[in-house]
């Protein structure tokens, strides 16, 4: 009787412990329970509907862009497209396989398709591959037994009508990247194509529009067997331009074989209507996912095609920034408008002799005289007398050395040098002779083509203007200048007789029509003689410019015209800027062209 009771002592001593172990694993079968039914509920559920139903993305169509007259320049067409389910795949390298012998492409390439999208969700459809033949369609399409995983889709394909013509202003499509997709309220999947460079870049959240879907049943072999529901896109807003396509084609056949740029705007409005950059690229490539060797070719292509020269180059502006010592010298009264000075063709000023451009010199000469023949050796002494302080602040109130707000990505702010900035970046004082030379535009002096048509057009109105390619009734409002109107219509006056009394412009004349602007020669190399600029290799020719705006009835237009290593302003640059005002102006000049 002992050992029994013993024996029953020993395991009601365990039964606590048993029960201990029992509630245990009633409480890891709930919390097992729990844990698939409610913290990954969504994702089984996910697994069941996806046996049963298929989400189809519906591409939205990017909105239509036109310029300024409704001619078309970009549109979509009808592409067929490629989708691959992960989630129906069961071993999707032997897939991509499969369809890269089908497209004849490398099965690397469309793993690093796949690869880029690997944080999208697996049940969302790829985008693999575009613009199928109907032969590859066909041949999906008969394999879709064994190959379930792979849908033909029928998509939108971006159509640039322009071509090169318009690539540097209105830009191109590229994959969405990794970056983009992990942007907090990203609104973009994986393969999307989005806005690259350009209008479609700055303008991307209009021109997109909003993805739909369309949710069909499937069977156990993933054939579809019919539409349980849609949500239908909402195509991207259509974008109309300032741009003018006549101004545009003429401006890039003038620079076609050339490098540089050519900017049209209006200086009442701000509107732009020519934005050219030479040479440019077809931004068709990039409709499409652009394949490695079309991408390197364009990246190492001589004299960087996808570099936009009106916005995102910085050249010093030679003689052109005589405007700006013009305006301080008048306005900050170092001289009168009638004070001579004489110019023998070259001067020692610091110890140093600087050369003029005309050889055997101007002889006397005043303001009127020194911008309307470009006189270097009469700014040389104006720009001692307003000191490189001066010179800086005349520039920057005129919108050099800053961005001009241009409503486009990408735009540089150039440079407009002084002591602060030379502590700052070289460590070094200013030097007095380096004024000199950012008298005449050179030296360590930068402006795009954009910032010098946007200061010709607050010379031509007097006021500041934030240039824009959009077309839009309220642009925005003009910024004040200060600048005393007597002072800014002397030198227009002037930069008239550059064009239309035998200054150095005269190319530019068009009969019937006010044009004044003012011609830049830029050297690229420092030449201690005289020398002819063709007797120099091509890339240590100088730079031509031209700046200038022009006005007939109530119409006026700024253009600026940039070649580089093109020589003298007057000949390399001038002379577009006649072929577009001739163009512009037409219906005043009536049948007869200017000559």
């Amino acid at each position: 009787m002992k050992q029994v009771r013993e024996h029953r002592d020993d395991l009601v001593a365990r039964l606590p412990r048993l029960q201990i172990v029992f509630v245990a694993a009633l409480v890891v079968v709930a919390s097992t329970y729990w844990f698939v039914q409610v913290v990954q509920g969504d994702r089984y559920r996910e697994q069941a509907d996806n046996n049963r139903l298929r989400k189809v993305p519906i591409r939205a169509p990017r909105g239509l862009i036109h310029d300024r007259h409704g001619r078309l320049l970009v549109e979509n067409v009808p592409s067929y497209n490629l989708l691959l389910d992960r989630s129906r795949s069961a071993d999707v390298g032997r897939a991509l396989e499969f369809a890269a012998g089908i497209l004849e492409r490398p099965a690397a390439e469309l793993a690093a398709v796949v690869e880029r999208s690997r944080g999208a969700s697996p049940f969302t459809p790829l985008l693999v591959a575009e613009r199928l033949s109907l032969s590859q369609v066909a041949r999906f399409e008969v394999s879709a037994l064994e190959y379930p995983e792979f849908e033909v889709d029928v998509g939108h394909l971006r159509l640039y009508r322009q071509g090169p013509l318009i690539a540097n202003s209105v830009g191109h499509l590229g994959e969405v990247t990794t970056d983009d997709l992990s942007r907090p309220g990203s609104p973009y999947r994986g393969g999307d194509l989005v806005g690259k460079k350009g209008v479609e870049e700055s303008f991307d959240h209009l021109l997109r529009g909003e993805d739909g879907e369309r949710v069909v049943i499937v069977d156990s072999r993933g054939l579809v067997r019919e539409e349980s529901g849609q949500v239908a896109a909402r195509p991207g807003a259509s974008l109309t331009l300032a741009l003018d396509l006549e101004l545009q084609q003429e401006a890039a056949r003038f620079l076609e074989g050339k490098v540089g740029a050519a900017v049209a705007l209006d200086p009442v409005t701000g509107e732009v209507l020519v934005l050219v950059s030479s040479p440019t690229y077809d931004p068709n490539l990039f409709a499409r996912r652009l394949h490695p060797a079309d991408w390197e070719e364009l990246r190492d292509a001589a004299h960087h095609p996808l570099q936009n020269r009106a916005i995102q180059s910085a050249y010093a502006p030679g003689s052109v920034f005589k405007i700006v010592l013009a305006v301080a010298g008048l306005t900050e009264r170092v001289i009168g408008p009638h004070e001579v000075v004489y110019c023998p063709g070259s001067t020692r000023i610091y110890n140093r002799r600087f050369r003029c451009w005309k050889r055997n010199g101007h002889g006397w000469v005043n303001l009127h005289q020194a911008i309307k023949e470009s006189c270097d050796v009469f700014f040389y002494y104006l720009g001692q007398k307003l000191g490189i302080t001066r010179i800086a602040q005349y520039a920057r109130r005129l919108g050099l050395g800053e961005a001009t707000g241009f409503d486009i990505a990408g735009e540089k702010s150039g440079l407009v040098p002084d002591p602060e900035w030379s502590l700052r970046r070289r460590g070094s004082p200013w030097y007095p002779g380096e004024t000199i030379s950012v008298a005449i535009g050179q030296g360590p002096l930068l402006a795009t083509p954009l910032q010098l048509a946007s200061m010709m057009a607050t010379v031509a109105g007097g006021q500041r203007l934030a240039p824009h390619l959009r077309k839009t009734d309220s642009p925005p409002p003009p910024a004040p200048t200060d600048l005393d109107p007597k002072v800014l219509e002397a030198v227009r006056h002037a930069l008239w007789a550059v064009v239309n009394d035998g200054g150095t412009g005269g190319t530019a004349r068009v009969p019937g029509v006010e044009v004044a602007g003012k011609t830049g020669t830029v050297q690229v190399v420092q030449q201690k003689t005289w020398m002819d600029n063709e007797e120099l290799p091509f890339e240590k020719r100088d730079h031509a410019w031209f700046a200038s705006f022009a006005s007939a009835g109530d119409r006026q237009l700024v253009v600026v015209v940039f070649v580089e290593h093109g020589g003298k302003g007057s000949r390399a640059a001038a002379p577009l800027a006649k072929i577009l005002y001739e163009t512009y102006y037409r219906d005043l000049l009536g049948p007869r062209r200017a000559t």
